[in-house]
């Protein structure tokens, strides 16, 4: 069984989808559950919110997390970071996968953010957007994490003391064994920043790294590995017969939108045009989250469901930073991420059963604040982005999009029941 750590709740989803594509019955549980796996899986993900809090805490939560995946069964860790490699100076993904790696005992730690469906990609160490590097990207204005470097081995060095490597594209395309030549000759308890673009790529790198007992990027190697796991068992897994999230067009749904990514601004702008009625929630001096959530739960109750409502509180850069400036930003972030989860847990009260969520810190919130443990992974809405089906006896059905994730009209289509179909996962 693998084992993956994600380090908010759209990438827990985003690599749990990866992996069911590959025909793993996969599990992915919010937090680390006080009970054991409920289900045989090939994969099982836990989903955690530490990519921007202390980075002390960050390590513990995640080595917690690797002790109770292999306590149920684990024999290969996987941690799962954003393919923009979202962090801080100071981390959290470094020290994490050094803690990570120290208790696996693993060696060579690969370090892989490309996941080319999301059109991230690697090339001679510098990090893509699509066709711009991630320093010239919308990333480079994100409020918690803004990323304005593009060498991988840059905003990991000040992450880490341990040694990095880098191996290019060129060394990639020799081939697995190629590959895995070239990592036996690094020092031990080292980092290889690996290059890819493509999921050949990807796959060499699986290969290369099968056997070791952790591995680490974004969700394309994820991919990559059930696909190599396949490959070695030389039998297809079980996988699920059918899609547990199957939607439901009839019954309401309401979007939550809290991300400041430029694609979830678009896809805001496009559900105004279509006509969904839309609130947007303000982060105000002295405001309190019970009341900014009570004044939208008062406007979600004067609307039609069937209309799909928004409630955002998404912001372009501009007036972003001066929120930031006169709240603070890890101040104004807690408000609205808050609000957002207590607007969830009315709409909830309220008998709504499919919410969209944009954004990975507030899924985050959401999923805290309506108690979800676990899920099943269902179908895609778009690349990376599974409808979930929540277990329990009031079964939700959640779709959890990280900010940047989707075309223009994903948020709109989710929550007009236009996009049910999605991609089979």
């Amino acid at each position: 069984m693998i084992g993956a750590i994600a380090d908010d709740f759209t990438g827990a989803t985003d690599v749990a989808v990866a992996f069911r594509r590959a025909g793993m019955r996969t599990l992915v549980y919010f937090g680390i559950p006080g009970h054991a796996i409920d289900a045989p899986a090939d994969a099982v993900v836990i989903a955690l919110k530490t990519r921007t809090v202390p980075v002390d805490d960050a390590v513990s939560e995640s080595t917690a997390a690797a002790r109770w995946l292999q306590e149920n069964g684990a024999t290969q860790l996987y941690f799962k970071y954003c393919s923009t490699f979202d962090s801080r100076p100071e981390g959290n993904i470094g020290p994490v996968a050094d803690a990570l790696a120290d208790l696996s005992g693993a060696r060579v730690t690969p370090i892989v953010p490309s996941s080319p469906p999301h059109r991230r990609t690697q090339y001679m160490g510098n990090l893509f957007v699509g066709r711009q590097l991630l320093s010239q990207s919308p990333m480079r204005h994100h409020p918690l994490t803004p990323m304005r470097k593009s060498s991988v081995a840059d905003l990991l060095a000040p992450q880490t003391a341990r040694p990095i490597a880098l191996l290019d594209l060129e060394e990639v395309r020799e081939g697995s064994a190629a590959l895995r030549q070239r990592v036996e000759a690094l020092p031990d308890r080292s980092y290889a920043v690996i290059d890819a673009i493509d999921d050949v790529d990807l796959l060499h790198v699986a290969r290369a790294f099968i056997d070791e007992p952790l591995l680490t990027g974004a969700a394309g190697l994820a991919a990559a590995l059930g696909a190599v796991a396949l490959e070695r068992r030389a039998t297809a897994y079980s996988g699920l017969d059918s899609a547990p999230a199957d939607i439901d067009p009839s019954l309401p749904g309401v979007a939550l939108a809290g991300s400041c990514s430029a694609r979830t601004l678009q896809q805001i702008a496009i559900m105004a045009e279509r006509g969904h009625p839309a609130l947007h929630v303000r982060a105000e001096r002295d405001a309190r989250p019970e009341d900014l959530a009570a004044d939208a739960l008062a406007w979600i109750d004067q609307q039609d469901l069937a209309d799909g409502p928004l409630v955002y509180s998404s912001l372009p850069p501009a007036e972003l930073r001066e929120v930031q400036e006169r709240l603070g930003v890890a101040e104004a972030s807690t408000l609205l991420e808050t609000t957002m989860g207590l607007v969830a847990r009315g709409l909830v009260e309220r008998g709504v059963t499919r919410i969209v969520v944009a954004g990975g810190e507030t899924s985050g919130a959401v999923v805290q604040a309506l108690a979800v443990d676990g899920a099943e992974i269902g179908l895609e809405a778009a690349p990376g982005v599974p409808w979930i089906r929540t277990l329990g006896p009031r079964p939700l059905t959640l779709l959890l999009k990280s900010g940047n994730f989707g075309d223009e009209n994903l948020l709109a289509d989710a929550v007009g029941g236009e996009r049910v179909g999605g991609l089979v996962a």
